[in-house]
């Protein structure tokens, strides 16, 4: 923590500062710190579970040949090629997937010599890298928008989670290949000349072979031992990742080097990133403890209301808190303890989830803090607030508007 950005200090402060009051105001107040420090720890572990899978394929040549292949599809394959492969990379790179596939984009559109076609085909790609990774939010397993809202939402499970939430995902990548193909930017002189994709589809096999690998391994392993989808990620990707490194290294001591490495130098060097997540989990639960006395006792009072609002309203919300810097760890687990349990208001918990994975989702393309705009501002040569809401304004709004009106028309058919 004393190593740790400022910002991220000032997190810390804030979790100490509410937990003095959880202490000072509320008798069940060793309850509450434990679940916070539960929630805490769950995401640290998560977090590092994931990482481990990241460092050897950030690192692997076959992956590296992967993404340049799609990178350097002809423009009219070349969203479509780089959004869906940004989708499939998050699964495994997360953010990652951002360094990586951006990375390979602006080296590639860095090689046109006219200035504005250069801009453009880079803000082109980094939107479709992006996009792709903010879809595999609303459903992926390897997500923390899945596994901290089926955590906090009770009757809910990533199984019954995962048709609304794939559907949701399929949304973000049309609405984003739809717009970028109607409303192509007019060239102030003749198009470019097209070249050849680097590489070919056998390259895509590494990477289609180990997302089979990895989520067979999950369902199979969550269909015989009846664990949460969360216990066994983590469980199971550490392995894969040692399987990997093993395999690239070749030999006992160059693998016992590399985890070494992997573990005294890569973890730690998550430091910062860790300190912002776990902290926002554990503000996000003392919080909620603290509000909840302030409503009497009571989770807030929906039935008023009509179910579909109710059901379309986190599609809003959690994006607009972005915008005040309301990391969505943070948000969703303050929020989510104060609803009423959804089956209570007539809604399906796993539906409800899908509605905040979504969210979620856009909160990542929108929110000016959040690590995909920093990464696209950084790599489109902007800033995270122009990427955020205006280079994705319409893409977000659009997406809104669509996954609202599915959602209101599954509140029907329930």
């Amino acid at each position: 923590m004393p190593f740790a950005h400022w910002s991220r200090q000032a997190f810390v402060v804030i979790g100490l500062v509410l937990a003095g009051l959880v202490v000072a105001f509320l008798d069940d107040w060793p309850a509450v710190l434990e679940k916070a420090a539960a929630q805490g720890a769950f995401i640290s572990t998560f977090f590092i579970a994931l990482a481990s899978l990241r460092t050897p394929a950030a690192a692997s040549p076959a992956i590296e040949r992967c993404g340049q292949f799609l990178a350097s599809q002809p423009p009219g394959k070349r969203y479509l090629a780089l959004t869906i492969g940004g989708h499939l990379f998050a699964l495994i790179l997360n953010y990652g997937s951002i360094t990586l596939l951006g990375g390979l984009t602006e080296a590639i559109a860095g090689k046109e010599k006219n200035e504005e076609i250069r801009e453009i085909r880079n803000r082109r790609m980094l939107l479709a890298v992006q996009r792709g990774l903010c879809a595999s939010l609303c459903w992926s397993p390897l997500a923390f928008a899945t596994a901290i809202t089926t955590s906090v939402i009770a009757g809910s499970s990533w199984g019954g989670v995962a048709p609304y939430a794939l559907l949701f995902a399929a949304i973000l990548i049309f609405v984003g290949w739809a717009l970028d193909t109607l409303y192509k930017p007019k060239l102030s002189g003749p198009a470019p000349a097209r070249k050849t994709p680097i590489g070919s589809a056998r390259d895509l096999a590494p990477l289609l072979m180990l997302l089979v690998l990895l989520f067979a391994g999950v369902g199979i392993l969550e269909y015989l031992t009846g664990l949460a989808i969360i216990a066994i990620v983590m469980a199971f990707v550490p392995l894969i990742s040692i399987g990997w490194i093993a395999y690239e290294a070749g030999n006992l001591p160059e693998t016992l080097r590399r985890l070494k490495r992997l573990s005294l130098v890569e973890f730690p060097s998550y430091r910062s990133e860790l300190v912002l997540l776990v902290m926002a989990g554990v503000i996000g639960t003392l919080g909620a403890a603290l509000i909840q006395p302030l409503a009497s006792g009571h989770s807030v009072d929906l039935s008023g209301l009509p179910v579909w609002l109710v059901l379309i309203a986190p599609v809003f919300i959690v994006p607009l808190l972005g915008q005040f810097g309301m990391n969505p760890i943070l948000s969703v687990s303050m929020l989510a303890p104060l609803l009423p349990a959804p089956a209570s208001l007539g809604i399906s918990p796993n539906l409800f989830v899908a509605a905040i994975t979504a969210g979620w989702a856009l909160a990542g393309a929108t929110s000016p803090f959040t690590a995909t705009t920093l990464l696209v501002g950084r790599l489109g040569h902007t800033n995270a607030l122009t990427v955020g809401l205006v280079w994705n304004r319409a893409f977000t709004l659009w997406v809104m508007a669509v996954v609202s009106v599915v959602l209101v028309v599954f509140a029907g058919l329930s």
